[in-house]
């Protein structure tokens, strides 16, 4: 088949994109590092570059460069001020740039763009050609797991653990928006691996109706904020949990917290699961089995808020996102991956589910109720 001289062109602008791909997110990673996103917003109107400079501190020409590339990416929006002044405006976008802003991502960018979770990506063909070896391209890049390396570095912890926490903020406030029946008829709802109890503030505020357990290990909890509508329980999962009308699970804290919460309650009638892309189908089957014996079986369901992949037609810029997360899976984790519906199907069946639906949320992820 003969390529036209226009698919030619095409095909080198996309090219030179991937070469200096990295680009965008290093000029994003600086921008939330500056705080650009921060001094703009709270300007109240559009903002020159001489007095964007002087906030920041930062030379004129240099800021003039991040802001062009920002700008052609609609980040921030470039508006006139005057005949002969122009200034720059927040955008959707650039307020999930603003540190600790209710939509903001900030977190997580920082910690997806920093060296630590960066250098992985550079033992991904390693990591293809492996056969038989679990090591993470992260273990081969920072000589720990992530787990094993969060631990012995606390700032790391720290920006892993707020990270998920904004993460977590967005994913719980799609599945209410689209999903609120989840929590029809539940009046008492425990939070296991809580953590500060992100989620669950979330959702009490949401169903007020809802009476909140943060449950996790009893050092966590110690220092979580005290709510008359939340109760901070601190125990071991593998002796017991609080008994509730049902139990959510998400990822809002650091990670051994939510692994440590696998053993399950037989008195729970619901559970939430998020963190089954962290495990292969084998582990999978073991969680998803030990959620089935922890529900009734008349009423009982499963819950689990995880991507769903596309497979059999074209992805749009969403289930782009979901092959990017679950190629990020390969270079961070051991076993984790995302799933497609096939997958999550064998998954299921595996497990003893009977039944089970899909229901996408405004976020990569979709709910899906399984039933016994």
């Amino acid at each position: 088949m003969e390529v036209t001289i226009k698919e030619e062109a095409r095909v080198e602008i996309k090219i030179w994109n991937y070469v200096f791909g990295y680009a965008k997110i290093a000029a994003v990673k600086c921008a939330i590092e500056l705080g650009i996103a921060d001094v703009i917003e709270n300007y109240g109107s559009p903002m020159p570059l001489s007095e964007l400079a002087t906030a920041l501190r930062c030379d004129p020409s240099r800021l003039h460069r991040i802001m062009r590339l920002m700008v052609h990416d609609q980040i921030f929006k470039q508006e006139p001020i005057n005949q002969h002044t122009v200034g720059f405006s927040s955008t959707p976008l650039s307020r999930c740039l603003i540190k600790g802003g209710e939509k903001s991502m900030a977190a997580f960018i920082l910690l997806m763009s920093g060296p630590t979770c960066l250098a992985p990506w550079h033992s991904l063909s390693a990591r293809v050609l492996e056969t038989g070896n679990n090591i993470s391209p992260f273990e081969v890049a920072n000589g720990k797991d992530i787990w094993s390396y969060a631990e012995a570095n606390p700032d790391f912890s720290e920006l892993f653990n707020n990270a998920m926490g904004c993460k977590a903020r967005l994913t719980v406030q799609a599945t209410i928006e689209g999903c609120p029946e989840v929590f029809d008829g539940v009046e008492n709802l425990v939070d296991i691996g809580g953590g500060n109890a992100t989620a669950l503030s979330i959702l009490v505020k949401a169903f007020p109706w809802i009476r909140g357990i943060n449950f996790d290990l009893p050092h966590v909890v110690a220092v979580a904020p005290k709510s008359d509508s939340i109760e901070n329980v601190g125990g071991d999962m593998f002796m017991s949990i609080p008994n509730a009308d049902a139990a959510f699970l998400m990822v809002s804290t650091f990670f051994p917290f939510i692994i440590w919460s696998y053993t399950i309650n037989p008195y729970i009638n619901c559970k939430l699961q998020t963190v089954l892309h962290d495990w292969d189908d084998e582990e999978c089957v073991k969680i998803l089995k030990k959620c089935r014996e922890a529900i009734p079986e008349d009423k009982g369901k499963v819950i689990i808020v995880e991507a769903v992949l596309e497979e059999d037609k074209e992805v749009d810029e969403v289930g782009v996102v979901g092959l990017m997360l679950d190629t990020a899976m390969m270079a961070i984790t051991n076993k984790g991956k995302e799933r497609t519906l096939k997958e999550w199907s064998y998954v299921l069946r595996q497990s003893g589910f009977t039944r089970f639906n899909v229901k996408p949320i405004r976020a990569v992820q979709s709910v899906i109720e399984a039933y016994p």
